[in-house]
């Protein structure tokens, strides 16, 4: 009688864990995932080529790595997504250790690769990138820290998260790595303001984003040469901007047909930051709705799902990376089309890169694990004073 008042699940005492997670999983969410991986893959087969012949390999050298990668982040996924929310968040709390640690190393043991920014370690046979590792596992942190605040006599979790989020901004700032700091900015203040937080402050905190912007625009001259590219009105057609510019301009609706574009021979990240101009060249804009209806559809199902938690950790957790996820896809196709200076930002399951891909399988797994549904009444039974 109760589970048909408050709206509960059954808790089937028992029950074997993998036909458990079948039940509770949101199937759809999983489905765009592994749509996306299918769609990085095809245009992996038409990117990454010229790139492989460039550098000496065989034609499908590139591919046959992402299929490698691609595979073990969704064995990463599927198996975090099993998890249960405690689980979970223990786990997030050592790799998110590993991952800072790496991160504060990465000045004497890591390296550029002639970028300009040193954001990797070397380890031969591949390049580890610890940012993309560390995004997931300080997102959990985060969560469990304002979560703790909220109780009485708690921690000021809240706090500590912010002096934690600082200190990995300030270790991004100085690789440079703009892109990443921001987006883990924009996570904390997500969860800081599904928390509670008053608008003043998150009017505060954007007037103070605003200033460092402007302070590593003076004193960087990495940063300024973005923003003078973003900024100026006439495109080179010969940067990578212009190129991209004009793949997506010539591919229009349908595309100029699969393996026809050109941008993949000028383009030397066109299996990485810009995949989205080989997308829209080839395959035009209809193929660029569906990988965005995608995203769109994993963040807001997602979003949905967490509405109906009781548990704050897993309410601010699970919205902080659904909101991640989705902004750094809504950043790597805004730089493409010149709606956002250049980031150096892969597209989540589409671009190329064994970091990004694995560590994307363990954000999405922990997501998936956080919105499966769970024996508890909702949270509009506590609005209404029933909880």
């Amino acid at each position: 009688m109760t589970e048909m008042v408050y709206g509960a699940v059954p808790d089937q005492r028992g029950e074997p864990i993998l036909p458990k997670w079948w039940r509770t999983l949101d199937k759809w969410s999983m489905s765009c995932v592994l749509i996306l991986f299918g769609i990085g893959l095809l245009l992996a087969l038409a990117a990454s080529v010229p790139l492989a012949e460039r550098n000496g390999f065989g034609q499908f050298h590139y591919v046959q790595r992402q299929m490698v990668f691609g595979g073990a982040a969704l064995v990463a996924m599927l198996i975090t997504s099993m998890m249960s929310p405690t689980l979970v968040r223990r786990l997030s709390v050592l790799g998110f250790l590993v991952a800072f640690v790496a991160l504060a190393l990465l000045p004497v043991f890591g390296t550029d690769f002639g970028k300009g920014a040193v954001r990797w370690y070397s380890l031969g046979f591949a390049s580890l990138q610890p940012s993309e590792f560390l995004k997931p596992g300080f997102v959990v942190v985060a969560a469990w820290l304002m979560a703790a605040s909220q109780q009485i006599n708690g921690p000021p979790g809240t706090l500590w998260s912010f002096a934690l989020c600082m200190a990995i901004v300030g270790m991004l700032v100085a690789q440079p790595d703009f892109g990443q700091a921001c987006l883990v900015l924009f996570g904390w203040g997500v969860m800081y303001f599904v928390a509670g937080a008053p608008m003043l402050l998150l009017v505060i905190m954007a007037g103070l984003v605003v200033f460092a912007g402007t302070v590593a625009y003076s004193n960087s001259e990495h940063f300024a040469r973005r923003i003078d590219g973003f900024l100026n009105p006439e495109v080179d057609p010969t940067t990578q901007l212009g190129y991209a510019t004009n793949a997506i301009r010539e591919g229009g609706l349908f595309g100029v047909g699969v393996g026809e574009g050109e941008v993949k021979w000028s383009l030397p990240d066109a299996h990485t930051d810009f995949i989205i101009a080989v997308a829209a060249e080839e395959y035009g804009l209809i193929l660029v709705l569906i990988i965005i209806a995608l995203y769109g559809l994993i963040v807001v199902r997602s979003l949905f799902r967490l509405m109906r938690e009781r548990d704050p950790f897993i309410r601010l957790a699970g919205t902080g990376l659904a909101c991640m996820f989705g902004v750094q896809a809504m950043i790597n196709m805004g730089v493409a089309v010149r709606l956002l200076p250049a980031k150096g930002m892969t597209l989540p399951f589409v671009s190329y890169g064994g970091s990004s891909l694995i560590a994307g399988g363990i954000a999405v797994g922990m997501l998936l694990a956080f919105t499966r549904t769970r024996p508890q009444g909702e949270i509009a039974d506590i609005l209404r004073g029933r909880g």
